[in-house]
């Protein structure tokens, strides 16, 4: 499956749009990952427990999308995009969005 930002694929033609395809995950946060988040707020540096945390939460997202796509029988999907909110003051949701295609060489 091709993944991209852009609205086209080099070397490549879409040749139909099956459409909208997201994938999504909401996270909490968890007690020992926030201890030490004061902890480096106090000494400085970064946050490596809420890194990991969003980089996985991306990963699962982007599969997530990625599955659903091919359930359309899709190729490659355009415009992937992320966006974040907040479900409650612990939890955060991140989810991955972008067009579903089919694509053939030029």
């Amino acid at each position: 499956m091709i993944l991209t930002t852009t609205p086209t694929i080099e070397g490549k033609r879409i040749v139909r749009v099956l459409g909208l395809v997201r994938g999504n995950t909401i996270r909490a946060r968890h007690l020992g990952r926030d201890i030490m988040a004061v902890f480096r707020n106090v000494v400085g540096g970064e946050v490596s427990e809420y890194t990991k945390l969003f980089a996985e939460a991306r990963e699962q997202s982007l599969d997530r999308m990625v599955e659903e796509a091919a359930e359309l029988g899709a190729n490659a999907i355009v415009e992937v995009r992320f966006t974040t909110s907040e479900v409650r003051s612990a939890a955060a949701e991140l989810l991955a969005y972008g067009t579903a295609v089919v694509v053939e060489d030029e």
